[in-house]
């Protein structure tokens, strides 16, 4: 076994008996490729990531390869998820070196850490001939490779202001701006699949986010119709477990059918949320079944038993992609029995098979009822039947050999649960779910969280690495989102212990953005910060709301012009490539209106909350006591004739209090 036998990282230890003389990413492997004058080849990857699988076992597992790579390199490898800072450095090399990015990542260093290759994934044969040619480059030609290195590294430092031309506008937040926002969005729209107009297709969140917060302000129905298609084909395709629930990363055509078959903690926590604000809005039940099947799916499948969730699901089992979720014919036949002939003609099941060597994966593209009367099956009871069937189905997958759990917790993305959870709540009313959220804020707080500073994965009982601002931002997200479902200020309160450590930590004054490290974590050959929207939202645009939002609810006028100006930074990028900077484009809807504060104040405050979080008002702040409190929100608020008040806001200007939903309602317009 290889030194990777002694990490707790789930990819890491799948690689410790690999041939390979493995690293961990640290001073040793660095010491030692500078003492002996080796480059350096770092390889990234994660437990669920399938073409990393590949690679290893065409490539990693052989002695021939490892003797090549073990005599001409000092390698390292790195899980992306435990240590997203290495894997956005040397992605950005990838990318600058003009090929495009992915995992596994495998990119060859000087000794002294600057790189001058990468590659994403290949095959054994062409793997060892690029060994070969690096090591032969690196003996013959070093002076030319420290010269690409060195540009490699002016282009990673290089300030994000003068890189991507970012200025702050003095135009300021309108809804003809919006629609021209809209209009560009738009262009990339596949209107007849869902999604956006290429393969694969990703669900990307933050997209739908927009477009949520859009159709609230100006009720374009374009953009509602997108919305819901999109949000019909996710839950009904391929990429959505329609036995157990949740759903993998993406699909690999443009028809939401076959995915990677590997489950993602960050896709859920954040479908958990659009779905629950698509149901808040539409009402749709598919989307309320949904949430309660994926909510379903996080306990039994990805909740330890000391409250945190696990990250991910690998899309692997017995060495076959897809094969714990993937039916042959015959199966299917044996354990449905009378159900077969109905359930087979509303997947179309086949001997063939719908996918690989005859293997069916369940997929629809229409409602299930729609879909069932189309085929001439559907009967009396029949919704009832089909729900048996897939608990059929899921009892008997329950023998299958399962995937890989990748068993770390991080921190960053329980965040992106809880703030998930929180909205599911809202919208649904489920006390579970909000119990769920509390004890996933309980978690982070008393097992992640040491004197006001967060650690970023935790596993075995300990938790470890420096957090990075993804996990801050995310967590500020979850607290400020329980404690608007339970009026609880200690979430209040540790929300803005963890902003003031970020200000202090992780801020660029000269930039006003937020680095991506730690002043006090390692420091690597370049300390990037995160801007662009992708399937996680950046953790800058993610901070640019909490500070709205934070200073909304303490009246903290930094905390707002903070945000503000992050915000309008942004504001080229957001009107020439909206599709990568969404998350901010939310944040822009929520300033072209003015943001309502919902401050009730009475012993039923909890139960009028409850009531009012079911409508869609997604610009909208929510604070409350059932005696009193000296948050601004709340301060001289006082119940009406003994009756729990409800008092409408805008810019802590309230109007008459009222004492019922509906009357606030109406004070709403």
């Amino acid at each position: 076994m290889n030194r990777l036998s002694q990490e707790t990282s789930p990819y890491l230890l799948q690689h410790a008996n690999n041939p390979v003389d493995w690293y961990p990413w640290g001073d040793l492997a660095l010491q030692k490729a500078k003492s002996e004058n080796k480059p350096i080849l770092v390889s990234i990857g994660y437990s669920a990531c399938h073409w990393c699988h590949v690679m290893e076992r065409e490539s990693f597992e052989h002695d021939n390869v490892a003797e090549i790579m073990n005599e001409y390199f000092v390698c390292i490898k790195v899980d992306r998820e435990e240590r997203p800072d290495v894997d956005a450095v040397y992605m950005d090399a990838l990318q600058a070196m003009g090929t495009r990015g992915g995992w596994p990542l495998n990119v060859f260093l000087l000794p002294d850490s600057k790189p001058f290759y990468g590659v994403t994934y290949l095959p054994q044969q062409n793997w060892v001939q690029l060994l070969k040619s690096v090591h032969n480059a690196f003996t013959n030609h070093f002076d030319e490779l420290a010269s690409s290195a060195e540009g490699f590294v002016e282009n990673m430092v290089r300030s994000d202001i003068d890189k991507y031309g970012l200025a702050s506008s003095a135009d300021g937040y309108t809804v003809e701006a919006l629609d021209e926002i809209f209009e560009k969005l738009k262009q990339n729209f596949d209107t007849v699949k869902g999604g956006m107009d290429r393969a694969p297709k990703f669900p990307m969140p933050s997209i739908y986010k927009f477009l949520l917060r859009y159709f609230d302000i100006t009720q374009n129905p374009e953009a509602l119709a997108q919305l819901e298609l999109t949000l019909n084909r996710i839950a009904l395709g391929g990429i959505y477990d329609h036995v157990g629930g949740g759903w993998a990363r993406y699909s690999v055509d443009d028809e939401w059918f076959i995915p990677h078959f590997e489950k993602m903690l960050y896709d859920n926590a954040q479908l958990l949320g659009i779905f629950s604000e698509g149901y808040a809005l539409t009402q749709n039940p598919l989307y309320a079944e949904r949430i309660h099947q994926t909510i379903s799916w996080l306990e039994n499948e990805m909740l330890s038993a000391e409250g945190g969730f696990y990250s991910a699901l690998d899309a692997d089992s017995e060495g076959i992609e897809g094969k714990f979720y993937i039916w042959k014919k015959a199966e299917l036949k044996e354990i449905l029995g009378d159900d077969f002939e109905w359930f087979a003609k509303l997947y179309n099941i086949s001997a063939h098979g719908n996918w690989e060597d005859g293997y069916n994966h369940l997929h629809l593209t229409n409602y299930v009822t729609q879909t069932a009367k189309a085929a001439g099956i559907y009967e009396e009871g029949f919704e009832q039947k089909y729900k048996n069937v897939l608990g059929t189905l899921l009892a008997a997958r329950a023998s299958r050999i399962r995937p890989g759990l990748d068993d770390k917790i991080l921190a960053s993305w329980n965040g992106l649960l809880i703030k998930g959870l929180t909205t599911a709540y809202q919208a649904t009313g489920d006390e579970k779910i909000r119990n769920l959220a509390v004890q996933t804020g309980i978690f982070i707080s008393e097992r992640m969280t040491e004197n006001g500073r967060l650690w970023h994965s935790y596993k075995n009982g300990t938790a470890s690495i420096t957090a990075f601002l993804e996990d801050y931002a995310a967590i500020i997200e979850g607290y400020l989102g329980l404690y608007q479902i339970t009026f609880d200020e200690q979430w209040l309160e540790k929300a803005t212990t963890l902003t003031d450590y970020s200000i202090a930590n992780f801020f660029d004054t000269s930039e006003g953005y937020f680095y991506f490290t730690d002043s006090e974590g390692e420091a690597l050959i370049a300390r990037k910060k995160e801007l662009f929207d992708n399937v996680i939202p950046a953790s800058n645009s993610i901070m640019a709301q909490n500070l709205y939002v934070l200073g909304k609810m303490l009246d903290r006028t930094d905390y707002l012009e903070l945000s503000d100006q992050m915000l309008s930074k942004m504001s080229r990028l957001i009107f020439t490539d909206v599709q990568w900077v969404t998350n901010w484009a939310a944040l822009y809807c929520q300033r072209v209106t003015l943001t309502v504060e919902v401050v009730i104040v009475g012993e039923n405050a909890d139960d009028i909350r409850k009531d009012f979080d079911r409508f869609f008002i997604p610009n909208k702040i929510m604070a409350g006591t059932t005696t009193s409190s000296a948050l601004p929100l709340l301060e001289n608020r006082t119940p009406l004739n003994n009756e729990t008040a409800i008092y409408i806001c805008y810019d802590k200007t309230c109007q008459l209090p009222v004492t019922s939903v509906e009357k606030a309602l109406e004070q709403l317009g």
